[in-house]
């Protein structure tokens, strides 16, 4: 019996361990978003505090996302990724020992969380590169798919659930002692990958063609090339493409006025309004996470719609609406509806989103303007996350929630308009399975 497609990445050694190492680092992440919370509220701290030790996570993955895409390319991303798990290690297990033995302050947790969203900034841009080396070409959207499917049942399920339970049942300093468990192991497991692993490949691996890269002297050249060149070649692709510029315009809108609200106010709605506590927080993240694989999971199993960028916008738009209300609800199962809505339509739009990077961007810009899309899509989130809080201070929150919640379906409308985007896909049609796979790995 032929193995399943999703299922073939696993007949790979190197993938597993990856794999694995990765599902543990990322349920430890899904941990660390709850055991931070209640932390610093045993700490004495509020709406302002924690937005400013949240935001101090943003900070560092935003501030270093472009330099991890460099050093993906120029350093062995075997060392780079275990050298990113270590040091994650080491800051939680500081945190987790101050915590135990009553000295942890608030600074010491923004700390931690920088240090954790650099490591990010780093890990990430490693393991996208090492896939193709460990991995034959037509398998690499198989592995994608998994982590796409993979992220929100651990990251945003599992792992805040299972934080909660210990918040509720011991204390904040547990669960933070758990999350350098997480850590630990993710380290021992990563150093189970092959030393093949270690070679980092040339920058350019492969041309502009989908070849593979030229000889030496190509190789030098681009190594020459300086990283504003690249930079400036990436913007300006952008700029150039309206349906890609406006999509990043309703990126950051929705990034500065949703992520703030979710990350910092959503645990003080559950206990004003809910009268809940960390299980219940817990649990309403891991709602918007089963939300979110089902919906990546659905729009996986179908063809790309004919009017992709038109579903795309409309997911996205339409699944914050359900937020605005959040202010105002009283009722568990509402608000779990809500962010199950918001979970599952935003997932819609990211499958979707990343079919039409991979399909229409050419392919030697192709991880210049993935680059720049992820940082600009995630530039404004310490800022959010640092407004929120004083937001909070001086209006009421079922306002705040009630704003975020009707910019960005409008904004959705507003970039469909005016990147003309109904007209656009039609006249680049992707709802025909391509005649033949491209293939850009080396060697394939």
């Amino acid at each position: 019996m032929p193995t399943p497609k999703a299922l073939r990445p696993f007949a790979h050694r190197e993938y597993r361990v990856l794999i694995a190492a990765l599902a543990i680092s990322i349920f430890g992440s899904g941990m660390w978003a709850v055991a931070m919370v209640y932390q610093v509220i045993h700490l004495g701290g509020g709406p302002l505090e924690l937005s400013l030790v949240a935001a101090a996570g943003s900070v560092g993955l935003v501030a270093f996302v472009l330099a991890g895409g460099i050093a993906a390319d120029r350093i062995p991303q075997r060392r780079l990724i275990i050298a990113v798990e270590g040091a994650n290690l080491a800051v939680i297990a500081a945190v987790s020992g101050l915590a135990m033995t009553g000295l942890l302050q608030l600074w010491h947790v923004a700390a931690g969380s920088f240090v954790l969203g650099v490591g990010a900034a780093f890990f990430f841009p490693a393991y996208s590169a090492i896939l193709p080396r460990i991995l034959p070409a037509q398998d690499l959207l198989a592995a994608n798919g998994m982590e796409g499917s993979m992220r929100p049942v651990l990251q945003q399920a599992a792992g805040p659930a299972v934080a909660g339970l210990v918040v509720a049942a011991l204390s904040p300093s547990h669960a933070v002692t758990a999350v350098a468990v997480c850590h630990l192991l993710a380290f021992i497991v990563l150093n189970f990958l092959g030393q093949h692993a270690l070679a980092a490949p040339a920058n350019g691996a492969v041309d502009g063609a989908g070849g593979p890269a030229g000889g030496g002297a190509e190789d030098a050249e681009g190594r020459r090339r300086s990283f504003f060149h690249d930079l400036r070649e990436g913007v300006i692709y952008t700029l150039g493409t309206p349906w890609l510029l406006w999509t990043l315009v309703w990126a950051c809108i929705s990034v500065l006025f949703l992520i703030g609200p979710i990350e910092v106010l959503l645990p003080f709605v559950v206990r004003d309004q809910l009268a809940g506590d960390s299980r219940m927080f817990g649990f309403l993240l891991a709602v918007m996470g089963v939300g979110a694989a089902l919906g990546s999971l659905l729009t996986a199993s179908f063809r790309l719609p004919r009017r992709y960028l038109t579903v795309m916008m409309v997911s996205w738009g339409a699944g914050s609406l359900p937020l605005a209300a959040i202010g105002v609800m009283d009722s568990f199962w509402a608000i779990a509806a809500a962010l199950f809505i918001f979970g599952a339509t935003g997932s819609v739009g990211m499958v979707i989103w990343g079919t039409l990077l991979q399909r229409r961007v050419p392919p030697h810009l192709l991880g210049r303007v993935s680059s720049l899309d992820f940082f600009v899509s995630l530039a404004l989130m310490p800022v959010s996350m640092a407004l929120a809080g004083p937001a909070a201070e001086v209006l009421p929150i079922w306002l705040i929630f009630l704003v975020a919640g009707g910019v960005c379906p409008v904004m959705a409308v507003v970039a469909m308009a005016v990147a003309r985007m109904p007209a656009d896909e039609l006249a680049h049609p992707l709802d025909q399975e391509p005649a033949l796979e491209r293939t850009t790995a080396a060697g394939d």
